[in-house]
């Protein structure tokens, strides 16, 4: 029997708005949800097994008060909505951000809803650069300086984001319903392949009203409407604090936690 409840994944995500089916809804929700719960890949570099069950998804990203990556979030932001009686669909997609088409695999989560005859796309675990509001297929989407849009590639979609002045790809996909055991084969590879980012790299992202704070590995990077920050992680000693301080939780074992990129950290 689930354990997942719905009163208490919303005050997780601060959400006191309505629970009707409606677009303002979902929208509401998946802002809530990617301001409130971070992106993170901890536990695999700790070397525990990341589980993308709903019961699992719950305990850690809204009992536990954690974060995840792509697999939990969508998989959470999807149990959510259908709650509320929205009907998302799930998807996968490939990576184009940092590496061609041709080698990235379909290792990516997102959701896809529909209103009006029109879909829109919800992507609460892409992590960097990731849409706060849903994006439809027919226009550009807009929130602040944020701007995203889907672009059509033949058989394929592509999620693109406008960063420095230029349009960047960030995923594609063909927009086909995916099944479960297709996240499940997908978490297992990238959770566990030697040669993954998820295993070789340190990723955190939290996203604040004042401030959005990006890591990668050691290399911290606060974004504000001042401008920005960086700043070089000293210690684990450091990472744990920054947890604290700007992901909302607390995680001894960050002190010793080893990431194969930093060859020395004390």
């Amino acid at each position: 029997m689930t354990t997942f409840d719905l009163d208490g994944y919303l005050a997780r995500i601060g959400w006191d708005g309505p629970r009707e089916a409606t677009l303002e809804t979902v929208a509401g929700v998946l802002r809530a949800h990617m301001t409130r719960i971070p992106f993170e890949n901890l536990d695999v570099l700790l070397g525990r097994a990341i589980r993308i069950d709903e019961d699992s998804v719950y305990a850690k990203l809204v009992t536990s008060c954690r974060g995840g990556y792509c697999f939990e979030h969508g998989t959470l932001l999807q149990s959510a909505l259908t709650r509320l009686g929205v009907q998302p669909v799930a998807h996968t997609a490939r990576v184009v951000r940092f590496r061609p088409r041709s080698e990235s695999a379909l290792t990516h989560m997102f959701l896809t809803v529909r209103f009006d005859e029109k879909t829109l796309v919800l992507d609460p675990g892409y992590g960097g650069h990731a849409p706060l509001i849903p994006v439809p297929l027919e226009a550009d989407a807009r929130d602040g300086a944020d701007i995203h849009r889907m672009v059509r590639t033949g058989h394929e979609w592509r999620l693109e984001a406008y960063v420095d002045g230029a349009w960047t790809p960030l995923w594609a996909s063909t927009l086909e319903p995916a099944e479960p055991v297709d996240f499940v084969m997908a978490n297992h590879f990238v959770s566990t392949f030697p040669a993954s980012p998820f295993v070789t790299t340190l990723m955190l992202r939290a996203i604040a009203p004042t401030a959005r704070v990006s890591v990668m590995n050691r290399a911290v990077t606060r974004r504000h409407d001042a401008g920005e920050e960086k700043l070089v992680l000293e210690s684990r000693a450091a990472l744990r604090n920054l947890l604290k301080n700007d992901f909302g939780f607390d995680l001894p074992e960050a002190e010793c936690l080893r990431i194969p990129a930093v060859l020395e950290w004390t």
